[in-house]
């Protein structure tokens, strides 16, 4: 006979939970960029325009202007974007350990996904870069891109492979 409890009785281990979600922030690290490098590309802007942007969170405006080394500026953008994205994975993986209605599901977890990387982007663009002065964020990007890049791939594939991987090897409870 079938335990329909099955669902019900799986641990979330938050020291799993949260190496899940550096590894799905360092996967949706990887989506994300190359999402919105095409975009760049599609409206006519240099492919590692976005990789100058995020390098100059750590390297100042300087890093935008063309005669800037492309290896330093996109270096420096890696950098700091698989970073943040691996905390933010780490968020969402505490977050889905706590809160286990998260990754209910997979449409569950790409919601949840979905909304961290709206969250990740308003409070970014338009909370974080005015205070700390990277006015480049909002005024050089599309929000509507911005929207479909920071919910649909960053926070889904985040969600769908936190979900995954927390649900693949999750201990019963006896």
């Amino acid at each position: 006979m079938t335990d329909v409890r099955t669902h019900d009785t799986r641990r979330v281990d938050l020291a799993r939970a949260l190496k899940h979600g550096a590894i799905g922030g360092v996967i949706a690290g990887l989506v994300f960029p190359m999402f919105e490098m095409a975009m760049a590309a599609l409206q006519g802007d240099s492919p590692l325009a976005p990789l100058r942007m995020i390098g100059g969170i750590a390297l100042g405006d300087q890093a935008l202007d063309p005669g800037f080394s492309i290896l330093v500026a996109g270096g420096a953008g890696i950098g700091v974007h698989m970073m943040l994205s691996i905390v933010y994975g780490v968020v969402f993986g505490a977050a889905a350990a706590v809160v286990r209605w998260i990754i209910s599901s997979a449409a569950t977890a790409a919601l949840a996904g979905a909304v961290l990387g709206t969250l990740l982007w308003v409070v970014n663009f338009y909370v974080v870069a005015p205070i700390f002065g990277w006015t480049w964020f909002p005024e050089m990007t599309d929000p509507l891109v911005q929207f479909v890049a920071h919910a649909g791939f960053f926070g889904v594939p985040l969600g769908l492979y936190v979900a995954w991987a927390l649900k693949r090897t999750a201990p019963r409870v006896t």
